[in-house]
């Protein structure tokens, strides 16, 4: 690749490895910075697409430091993202989206604690205390009845309320 300055009358011939189409950026530098945009896309789109993108410019990346030619630097970053699409992104997919039958999240932590009654409960209405948080509540048969003071087992939560019965402690 010949480079010539008219406003210099000089030309500079530029000879090696890493020559890009980008005098005075090395190629290796433009894949790292390529992962780099990848990887936060990343962030944003959480499909993991992107994040065997940026593997696969890392992969050219490394071919670049190697000496490799422009043509084997896409041939690496085709392969190496082809390669983690197929085998790596199913099986993070399948850790990321499966959750465990024992692992609850939201209002499904309350479900089985206990709570103190601080407004009698029937099946039309109540309040209870769980720690700092105060929730409305209802027994889960018409003719129970809870006094303010008495311990309660949460047994489900219907929106907002939790539905309770005898602790049994």
């Amino acid at each position: 690749m010949r480079i010539s300055s008219a406003a210099q009358g000089e030309t500079r011939t530029i000879t090696g490895p890493g020559v890009c189409d980008t005098p005075g950026m090395a190629a290796w530098l433009l894949w790292l910075i390529a992962a780099g945009l990848f990887a936060a896309g990343e962030v944003v789109s959480l499909d993991l697409v992107l994040l065997m993108f940026a593997g696969g410019a890392l992969g050219g990346m490394t071919v670049a430091l190697l000496g490799g030619a422009t043509v084997l630097q896409l041939v690496a970053f085709i392969a190496v993202s082809g390669v983690l699409l197929a085998l790596v992104r199913p099986i993070a997919t399948k850790h990321l989206t499966n959750r465990t039958p024992l692992q609850l999240d939201g209002v499904d932590t309350l479900i089985g604690r206990t709570a103190k009654v601080t407004q009698d409960i029937d099946s039309s209405g109540g309040r209870i205390r769980m720690g700092a948080d105060e929730w409305t509540a209802r027994s889960q048969h018409s003719g129970e009845t809870f006094a303010v003071g008495d311990t309660v087992r949460i047994l489900q939560v219907e929106g907002a309320t939790a539905v309770v019965g005898d602790a049994l402690e």
